[in-house]
């Protein structure tokens, strides 16, 4: 989607803060998890740096841990959530709410066989990043229509990959070797998809 026809200005990405299931490195995908006294932290942290950005809107995930995030964020900017299905986490299927022990215990070399294709790899019963590659190029064009010219958007680290890729129009290889991690905002700027970073942690 070209800056000319989005609409918007530039594009705050945040993702939710810690939850206690980050903690202990237990995939989530679209299951939930609360988060911790430090994710809430984060959730101030990310309140407090979109409003030094004057964001004008706020985009969540309907998953709980993005929406409690986006609510701390509403109550700092005094804007209210809208929520985008779009931009829940890319579902992990089956491997939702295991360890990376419990995969390979139950799932014997899939790990192996998701780094040769990860794109294109999907969890069993879930969803590709190819997926979520196709679900963030709708949430992108939700918050388009909005008429939001500096929107935040709360999300999670797989799907912002995504919304990533779509906004940089970068390769899904690059795309994928990204991270969006708890402490930081990425600001894009629609245009000259330039990209920025705000630490907040």
């Amino acid at each position: 989607m070209s800056g000319a026809t989005f609409g918007c200005e530039e594009i705050i990405l945040a993702r939710h803060g810690e939850t206690e299931w980050n903690r202990v490195q237990r995939r989530q995908g679209q299951l939930d998890s609360p988060l911790t006294a430090r994710g809430l932290s984060q959730a101030r942290a990310v309140a407090d740096g979109a409003a030094a950005l004057a964001v004008d809107a706020i985009f969540a995930s309907p998953l709980g841990r993005a929406a409690a995030t986006a609510a701390v964020c509403d109550e700092r900017l005094d804007l209210t959530v809208a929520t985008v299905p779009e931009l829940a986490e890319i579902d992990h299927g089956q491997m939702a709410g295991m360890t990376a022990a419990d995969v390979e215990r139950l799932f014997p070399g899939e790990l192996c066989r998701r780094a040769s294709n990860k794109y294109r790899w999907r969890f069993p019963g879930g969803e590709s990043y190819a997926d979520g590659d196709l679900r963030a190029d709708i949430a992108l064009a939700r918050v388009a229509r909005s008429g939001a010219r500096r929107p935040l958007i709360v999300s999670h680290e797989m799907i912002g990959r995504m919304l990533l890729r779509n906004l940089l129009a970068a390769d899904p290889v690059t795309a994928l070797a990204w991270n969006q991690p708890q402490g930081v905002i990425y600001r894009v700027d629609v245009i000259t998809r330039e990209l920025g970073e705000l630490h907040i942690e």
